[in-house]
């Protein structure tokens, strides 16, 4: 064998080996689960109680009572479609008790993939292969890598991020720059 023809062996079994790391076929036969439950939120720290002030009697017929708030507050919610990958679930913006804000997948069911995130963003959720592209066309957060393929689970959104500037929710694969599912959210 000409020494040509091992160089050429040898480069294309390194080429091959390059295109299965970066390609990670093996991820079409694997998938993952993951059940997270809502976070609690902590109530460490001791309250304190004031001594009672002495005051007027208070006419109860006038005073006005506050409803109390049931948390987690629903923001914004939204079902995903199938975009490069049979994709579904539902996905819910919520308020916390504590002000903090996240974004919760429930009952996700999509496919295993190289280097997949969860996005929100600001683009239209479209439908068929002309909806698989557009999401880094314009404003994105990346709420970080997604947990697991099938599931329930939490993603925290950045105190401050205006969620008015978002529309959209996107399982992201940053590889190769597609949408494997994507929901519209709506108030």
């Amino acid at each position: 064998m000409k020494a040509s023809s091992r160089l050429a062996i040898v480069a294309a079994a390194m080429m091959a080996i390059g295109g299965a790391f970066y390609f990670e076929p093996w991820t079409l036969f694997t998938s993952s689960s993951v059940n997270e439950s809502l976070p609690e939120i902590s109530t460490s720290e001791e309250q304190v109680v004031a001594p009672p002030v002495e005051s007027e009697p208070i006419d109860s017929s006038q005073e006005e009572i506050e409803p109390e708030i049931a948390y987690p507050i629903t923001l914004a919610s939204g079902d995903l479609i199938s975009h490069e990958h049979e994709t579904s679930g539902q996905v819910l913006l919520l308020e916390l008790e504590d002000g903090s804000r996240i974004l919760r997948i429930e009952d996700l069911d999509t496919s295993d993939g190289p280097k997949l995130e969860v996005w929100l963003a600001d683009a239209p959720v479209i439908e068929g292969f002309e909806g698989w592209f557009v999401f880094d066309d314009g404003q994105y957060q990346n709420l970080g890598d997604l947990k697991a393929t099938q599931g329930n689970q939490n993603y925290e959104i950045p105190e401050g991020l205006d969620l008015d500037q978002y529309s959209s929710v996107s399982i992201w694969c940053s590889r190769f720059a597609v949408s494997f599912g994507a929901a519209e959210l709506r108030t």
